[in-house]
């Protein structure tokens, strides 16, 4: 029996998602690393910001995501960004998953080891999160990025709310802003689009939804396992709900979707649509589709594609563009 293959995944957040020349600087960087594939690139034109996912051996992808980290605080300015999604850094989030042959903690020892060369090679301040975490508050990603990048000067200055890795030299830091740098196992980002303009009502049914809930009033919400926040997409004209499904074990695709269309008609709006962000493992679409199959008491032994065919239509995946799960399917990409 030959041994499994140590592979890993990183899914790097990057704040451009307007200009295509500067986000292929970036991801020829990635490509440059012998042993890594690219598997997506996903921009967002109002969220400026975009998603990027490769896999390959540990050794290969830290090394790819520490030249894309270093490109992207060359060709980004930070002093510059403006765009709809949280952010702090050039690169602003790096998270690496743990895909085969090795474990989360591995993963998290990798990402502390990359968020030091970060800041001690290319002068970008650096938090760990998740799994990586050397602090139990910086385990929570909005933690680690509150105040945004308009906090950084704070950030740099108070002890208290300094980057786990801090370059010897700061000059570079205004325009690379910080990186939020770990390890953690899958997560879904997906927007749930509402067919209001209203943030106001994106935003109640985030707290609505989101396992934080409402912390000012001891009021959690309904889907543990989620974050999520409300805004207005300009590039669409609609408002969203934007989650992270942080455990999709505890909320699948398909319950987060009903349970956001639930909370939306109690407001007077509808679920219009789904928007995944990057890419999906295949059985989140799967088990969509098996339960909306079950839902509509048709039979489940139909081919893969119809049970995926269920998912989309379903949840109205191709709402906004059209959704081919042979380009947002982890497995058919790494085949």
């Amino acid at each position: 029996m030959t041994a499994e293959k140590r592979i890993i995944e990183c899914v790097p957040n990057y704040s451009e998602g307007r200009d295509m020349t500067v986000v292929k600087r970036i991801t020829d960087a990635i490509q440059s690393v012998q042993g890594v594939q690219l598997l997506n690139v996903d921009p967002g034109e109002a969220a400026n910001r975009t998603v990027v996912t490769f896999v390959g051996s540990p050794e290969a992808v830290v090394e790819a995501a520490f030249r894309g980290a270093k490109t992207a605080g060359e060709v980004i300015d930070m002093r510059r960004h403006h765009g709809t999604h949280p952010r702090q850094g050039a690169t602003d989030v790096l998270p690496l998953i743990p895909v085969s042959g090795i474990t989360l903690e591995e993963c998290a020892q990798l990402g502390r080891g990359l968020a030091a060369r970060m800041a001690r090679e290319a002068g970008i301040p650096c938090y760990a999160y998740e799994a990586s975490a050397l602090k139990p508050e910086h385990r929570d990603l909005a933690v680690c990025r509150a105040g945004e990048y308009e906090a950084l000067h704070e950030k740099l200055t108070n002890p208290s709310l300094q980057p786990d890795f801090m370059p010897s030299d700061l000059s570079r830091a205004e325009r690379t802003g910080c990186s939020v740098v770990g390890a953690r196992n899958y997560l879904i980002a997906v927007n749930w689009n509402l067919n209001t303009t209203s943030v106001s009502v994106a935003q109640e049914i985030a707290r609505d939804v989101r396992e934080i809930g409402r912390p000012k009033v001891h009021q959690p919400g309904t889907l543990k396992g989620t974050k999520a926040i409300g805004w207005f997409i300009d590039e669409y004209g609609i408002a969203q709900v934007s989650m992270n499904i942080t455990d999709i074990n505890v909320a699948p695709l398909h319950k987060a979707y009903e349970e956001v269309c639930r909370c939306a008609q109690n407001r007077g709006v509808r679920v219009t649509g789904t928007e995944i962000i990057g890419l999906v493992p295949k059985r989140v679409l799967i088990d969509a589709g098996r339960y909306f199959l079950e839902q509509q008491h048709r039979s489940l032994s139909v081919s893969e594609d119809t049970i995926l065919q269920a998912a989309i239509t379903s949840m109205g995946l191709d709402d906004l563009r059209p959704f081919n799960p042979r380009e947002k399917v982890i497995e058919y990409l790494m085949a």
